[in-house]
């Protein structure tokens, strides 16, 4: 019902920042809850940020240097990522949620954060 794209991944220095996209095939205003995942390499997925009824929420590991946005027009949920440290290095998903559909998500876009 519904397919998630993600973009902007990549290969970047500790300290610098990358913003992903990812980009819904229906209008995000029906989307109850978006949000981004990561998994590390040995390492159990985890919740990076959320995005609500204009509610925003992270992990600790990531306040203060992360925002979820989002731009309905668009179809489209972003995660800007700043002081981007190795640490960061992970596969990382975006989900959507419905409450009447489910949860879908994305292939995962790739960052590697070099020291």
């Amino acid at each position: 019902q519904v397919q998630l794209v993600e973009s902007g991944g990549g290969l970047v220095q500790a300290g610098g920042s990358l913003r992903l996209s990812c980009a819904a095939s229906r209008s995000i205003f029906s989307i109850n809850t978006l949000g981004w995942y990561r998994q590390a390499l040995g390492k159990q997925r985890e919740l990076v940020a959320t995005i609500s009824s204009g509610r925003t929420n992270y992990a600790d590991s990531v306040k203060g240097r992360f925002t979820i946005s989002r731009d309905n027009a668009k179809n489209t949920v972003f995660l800007q990522m700043d002081s981007l440290k190795p640490e960061d290095t992970a596969v990382y998903y975006c989900k959507g949620f419905i409450l009447h559909l489910g949860e879908f998500w994305g292939r995962g876009t790739q960052v590697t954060v070099s020291s």
